[in-house]
C-alpha cells in the first residue's frame, strides 16, 4: 500500500492557467509533481530561516587546465573546513559516435 495521500483544493481559473504554464515549463509530467516541489520548496526555505542545519551539494565543471585552478580550488576547501567536508573529482567523457 502506498504512502500517498489523495486530497483536493481550489484555485482561482488565472492561477491555474500560470500553473499548468508553469507545469509544463518545468517538464513535470503531473500537477501532483510540481505541487510536491513547491511545498518542498517552501518547506526548505522556511528551515534554513530558522537557522536549522541542512546539507547541499555544490556542482562545478571546469577546465583542469586553466592556471592555478586545482591550487585554488583546494584552498577554498581549506578555508572553509568547516563547511566543507568533502569533494570528489570525477572526469566527464563525451562519447561520439557511441
Amino acid at each position: 500500500m502506498s504512502d500517498l495521500i489523495r486530497f483536493g483544493f481550489s484555485l482561482g481559473k488565472g492561477l491555474l492557467k500560470k500553473f499548468d504554464k508553469h507545469i509544463k515549463k518545468e517538464n513535470y509530467t503531473n500537477r501532483s509533481n510540481a505541487i510536491a516541489d513547491l511545498i518542498r520548496d517552501k518547506l526548505i526555505k522556511q528551515e534554513w530561516a530558522e537557522d536549522k542545519e541542512v546539507a547541499g551539494a555544490i556542482i562545478m565543471v571546469f577546465d583542469h587546465h586553466q592556471r592555478d585552478l586545482v591550487n585554488n580550488l583546494a584552498n577554498i576547501q581549506h578555508d572553509y573546513h568547516k563547511y566543507i567536508i568533502s569533494s570528489q573529482h570525477v572526469h566527464l567523457v563525451r562519447w561520439v559516435g557511441h
